[in-house]
């Protein structure tokens, strides 16, 4: 499985931007997907994950109402809505993709994405 993350850039604080990450292969529906980011100075964190037939979901509690997981199967495509962005948000996106389900834990992910930078001015 081959992943592509997209649709990072520069927003403004309050704004919204949506993540995508486009996978490759036939079996996507097989592996669920997660979301990690990783700012400046710090170290990557779990931000939230959707079972492979997108029946469930969860997130961080820091992101908890504010970012929305969800994928399309027949698009190969998980995705990352994020709102009411703020400074804090500021980071290096991945997307991972887990055989063995859902999860926080990054060492559980077997193929990740090469990430895409969201920046969020004040």
């Amino acid at each position: 499985v081959q992943l592509q993350a997209s649709g990072g850039g520069l927003v403004q604080a309050g704004g919204s931007q949506r993540l995508s990450c486009a996978a490759s292969g036939r079996t996507f529906r097989r592996y669920a997907m997660g979301w990690f980011r990783q700012a400046p100075g710090k170290e990557r964190e779990f931000v939230a994950t959707i079972s492979g037939s997108a029946d469930s979901a969860y997130y961080a509690d820091s992101v908890k109402g504010q970012f929305t997981i969800s994928r399309d199967n027949l698009k190969n495509t998980a995705y990352l809505q994020m709102n009411s962005l703020k400074p804090e948000d500021t980071a290096v996106y991945y997307c991972a993709a887990s055989y063995k389900g859902s999860s926080s834990y990054a060492y559980e992910y077997d193929y990740w994405g090469q990430g895409t930078l969201v920046t969020v001015s004040s």
